[in-house]
């Protein structure tokens, strides 16, 4: 099991390393950069980011998806230049996540998300619990309509919004959830709900803003930049930009630029929060953990 705190632990260290660490090195730079990972980052503010460091340098990117495992082992391998992540390396995993830097970027909520139509505006932890363990399977049991409740999930236990449900709400890395509605990454499965009156499902709010989906509150609190900034909202976690063990020059000037102050402005625009705008959330995790 990781708790909150662990995973403060790990991932503190992390940020000493991107700034003790020397440059790395390649023989030779690309003139284009080659992301992939969480689905989540890339939709949030990945392709404006991009955008704007092409705009100052020249230097093109080729975005794709495939999840926060993806991001972090497709880096591991040198099969990508920069991976998006969503969640830290596994503590016990293989030499598929050995050897990769882990910097972070911005914050983001995970966000309880419905179709617009669905009247229900808010669940609280047990709720959210008895839902992904196949205890409550019909809206009326949540003050909704007497109609059959819909929980789609992510398939797999890593990745990025699935560890970090089982982390955060139950705090066992092996939970089951109950359902029959799995999905491959956060894509299909916020479509889903777009299309499914009786769905629903739990991404980052960052990517779940724009969707035609409906954000419900989580103990009566809403996923807002203010709430997610000052710590009330309860679930909430980095986002990671992962490098290999010798990025070259071009990625460590855009590792640079996206913790830059115009790279931050750009998140702020996409209506996420930095991560040097709330340090205040690392010091609070360690030493109340997420309660």
């Amino acid at each position: 099991m990781l708790n909150g705190i662990n995973f403060y632990k790990l991932a503190v260290p992390a940020v000493c390393a991107i700034l003790l660490s020397p440059p790395g090195a390649v023989a030779q730079d690309n003139e284009t950069i080659t992301w992939a990972g969480c689905g989540i980052t890339k939709k949030s503010f990945m392709q404006e980011l991009s955008n704007g460091f092409t705009a100052k340098t020249g230097i093109k990117f080729e975005l794709e998806g495939g999840g926060a495992t993806r991001g972090i082992r497709d880096a591991a391998k040198l099969k990508i230049d920069i991976g998006g992540s969503c969640r830290i390396t596994l503590p016990n995993s293989d030499a598929s996540e050995m050897h990769v830097t882990m910097h972070p970027v911005a914050w983001d909520a995970l966000a309880i998300i419905v179709n617009p139509v669905n009247p229900v505006s808010s669940l609280d932890r047990q709720q959210i619990k008895d839902i992904y363990e196949g205890r409550i399977t019909n809206w009326s049991e949540v003050g909704g309509e007497d109609a059959p409740l819909k929980l789609f999930v992510r398939k797999g236990k890593i990745s990025g919004v699935g560890y970090a449900i089982r982390q955060y709400v139950f705090e066992d890395a092996d939970q089951e959830f109950v359902t029959e509605y799995t999905f491959p990454s956060s894509g299909p499965l916020e479509k889903g709900i777009e299309a499914d009156p009786y769905a629903i499902g739990i991404t980052g709010v960052s990517s779940a803003r724009k969707r035609n989906v409906k954000i419900i509150g989580f103990d009566g609190k809403d996923p807002s930049v203010e709430n997610v900034r000052s710590g009330n909202y309860g679930l909430y976690r980095p986002l990671f930009l992962v490098t290999g063990p010798k990025p070259s020059y071009n990625v460590r000037q855009f590792i640079a630029y996206a913790t830059s102050e115009e790279g931050k402005q750009i998140i702020r625009d996409n209506q996420a929060v930095p991560y040097h705008d709330a340090l205040n959330l690392v010091s609070q995790m360690l030493i109340y953990g997420l309660n």
